[in-house]
């Protein structure tokens, strides 16, 4: 685990045990019980900007019976570089015009509402599937400047390859939560897979669902585009896990026991 990663914590636990919950990195976790691998397993994540060092996981289970069970450890958190990108991006993106600041905080408002609240239904199973067949040319946790240095962030996601009209697909089931344009996102589309769980789906030129929708693995979302603060056609895919930006990269590797 490093700064950045989903994590897929998986527990062996007593036969009798009816319930698992636990704490990390100050968030509640609420595990799934497989009968596969006769496990526990929920998924959680690392801030981007945590530092090296060892964590508490906390676990506490309740059994048949009713009575109570508990675990702790310390997990190790590694510390991974991430490199520095140049972008120039049209000036209104930098310095919005004052007609759009309004529009702005609004929707900043929005989504603030939206990625706080936490579903307790858990949607997603299996393992994620790529939004699009196409190659990376941006990693997630890039520092980047834009336009000489006037704006400095962090790049939140992946891009990938796509033309526009390039058609993209959940990667995993869940529920719409997001379906419009935003100013600088364009038009976007979030999807809830519960438990704080969202990916995140930026620049499309059309979109295929609206909010409310239930989604599977392969559901098409939409086509790809240019829309909001891009300097080309691409698809940004992003993933949050209760607040926390982590990567889609890793997290199209894991897979639910």
């Amino acid at each position: 685990m490093v700064n950045g990663s989903p994590v897929l914590f998986r527990v062996q636990a007593p036969a009798d045990l009816a319930d698992l919950g636990g704490v990390w990195s100050e968030r509640e976790l609420s595990f799934r019980h497989s009968e596969g691998c006769n496990c526990w397993y929920a998924l959680a994540g690392v801030d981007l900007n945590q530092k090296p060092g060892k964590y508490p996981l906390r676990l506490e289970g309740k059994e048949k019976d009713g009575a109570k069970a508990s675990f702790a450890a310390q997990i190790s958190v590694g510390e991974k570089a991430y490199p520095t990108t140049k972008l120039s991006v049209p000036p209104q993106y930098i310095a919005p015009p004052k007609e759009v600041l309004a529009r702005i905080q609004e929707e900043e408002a929005l989504k603030k509402r939206l990625f706080s609240a936490i579903t307790p239904e858990t949607y997603w199973s299996g393992q994620f599937a790529p939004p699009v067949s196409s190659s990376v040319t941006a990693i997630f946790g890039s520092a980047r400047t834009y336009n000489h240095g006037l704006q400095k962030s962090q790049h939140k996601g992946l891009d990938f390859r796509a033309a526009i009209g390039t058609t993209v697909k959940a990667t995993n089931s869940g529920v719409v939560i997001l379906a419009r344009n935003l100013y600088y996102e364009g038009n976007c589309v979030v999807v809830d897979h519960g438990q704080g769980l969202l990916t995140l789906y930026m620049h499309f030129s059309e979109i295929a669902v609206k909010e409310g929708d239930k989604v599977e693995s392969g559901t098409v979302l939409g086509k790809s585009g240019n829309t909001g603060r891009v300097n080309g056609p691409h698809l940004h895919f992003a993933a949050r896990w209760q607040g926390l930006y982590v990567d889609p990269e890793t997290l199209l590797t894991l897979r639910a026991p």
